[in-house]
């Protein structure tokens, strides 16, 4: 690995996910594309053919993908959460919790930058939120700066699923 390609962490999940997408590029996109092309070409004068174009076009956005997909895969520091045991909060862990200012209860699962997802409860490991509950137990209480002030919340559950 060269200097400028840095590891990541990932879960099982993100790395599956990573691999079902480069396999549908390979599998279902590229071949499309190359029909697509070869139909072009069965056309005639390349110089004025929009199709031609077009599809060399997402030929060459394909192949990109693909190379970045390839390079992620590689780069990818799977972290199993299945395998963990730990009673702290880790990498890969979701967190139940309580928010002492409004006594209603969260959940996030800690996850890769990569595969952050707010919308889905998946948060990265270099959010603040994250920061703040690693090594942190069931019981424990800590404050979060967040944009709108300090929020404070206790650690009621911690699964690995």
């Amino acid at each position: 690995m060269a200097a400028n390609e840095k590891a990541f962490y990932i879960t099982k999940e993100g790395h599956d996910n990573l691999v079902k997408e480069l396999k549908r590029l390979k599998s279902v996109e590229r071949p499309a594309n190359i029909k697509a092309i070869e139909e072009a070409i069965a056309h005639g004068d390349l110089s004025e053919n929009a199709e031609y174009h077009s599809a060399k076009e997402k030929q060459s956005f394909l192949t990109g993908k693909i190379i970045e997909l390839e390079d992620r895969i590689a780069r990818a520091q799977v972290i199993d959460v299945s395998k963990i045991c730990e009673e702290k909060v880790v990498f890969g862990a979701t967190v139940k919790l309580l928010d002492l200012n409004s006594d209603k209860e969260v959940s996030y699962k800690i996850v890769g930058d990569t595969e952050s997802d707010v919308k889905e409860g998946k948060i990265s490991i270099s959010s603040p939120i994250a920061k703040a509950l690693i090594g942190k137990c069931i019981g424990d209480e800590t404050k979060i700066n967040v944009p709108n002030g300090v929020k404070e919340f206790e650690i009621i559950d911690i699964k690995y699923v």
